[in-house]
């Protein structure tokens, strides 16, 4: 798939093994940040509206950094959509799901990746149409136990699981059937971010992007 693609929700879980769930403070961290993810094969990049310079970061990365494919986390609202598409979001992620955000996100012509926790949010994803969804709060709704289990009701479900993934457990959600990535903060650690250290961000990118996946 080429940058400037049409995006899915699947295209973008299926482009590597992690999506990197990044808060952002200082919009100069935003470019060599995403540059460095970049070069270490990471190129789905979600930048949680968390903080008052997230709508400029992911602006510049849009700009600056072409190689990335910059989307929004903490999408809530309408609103939120409008802003991140208007900023330069090719995708949207939500800690939930409502039909109000999914239809927001068609309108701006965003991937959306709603997040879900119980099998009747499951079932309302797809009433408006979504398949590729964000299994939210991971680990404190059921783990790789839950997945497993929605494996039989929910076969046509593709997931990514995101709260409490790290490099330590990140394999065992990997080597599921229904999941086809994991998202995770610890590509973009809190002080490499404040030491600019961009190689550690780049290995760190590095060995999340050869995670096998079942």
């Amino acid at each position: 798939m080429a940058v400037n693609d049409t995006l899915s929700a699947r295209d973008v879980m299926r482009d590597a093994p992690v999506i990197p769930v990044i808060v952002l403070h200082a919009l100069e961290h935003a470019v060599p940040m995403a540059q460095a993810l970049v070069a270490g094969g990471i190129r789905m990049l979600e930048v949680t509206l968390r903080t008052p310079q997230a709508l400029a970061c992911i602006e510049a990365i849009a700009r600056y950094v072409p190689e990335a494919v910059v989307g929004a986390g903490t999408v809530r609202s309408a609103g939120d959509a409008a802003a991140a598409a208007r900023a330069g979001a090719r995708f949207a992620v939500s800690p939930g799901y409502t039909p109000a955000v999914g239809e927001a996100c068609r309108a701006q012509h965003l991937a959306l990746l709603p997040g879900v926790a119980t099998g009747s949010e499951i079932m309302a994803a797809q009433a408006g149409g979504f398949d590729a969804l964000k299994f939210f709060p991971a680990l404190q709704a059921g783990g790789s136990a839950m997945l497993k289990a929605w494996a039989g009701p929910f076969g046509d479900v593709q997931f990514c699981p995101t709260g409490g993934i790290h490099a330590g457990n990140a394999g065992e959600f990997l080597a599921l059937a229904n999941v086809a990535c994991v998202g995770g903060s610890w590509l973009v650690p809190a002080d490499a971010l404040a030491q600019g250290d961009w190689g550690r961000i780049t290995a760190l990118a590095r060995e999340a992007s050869q995670l096998p996946r079942g």
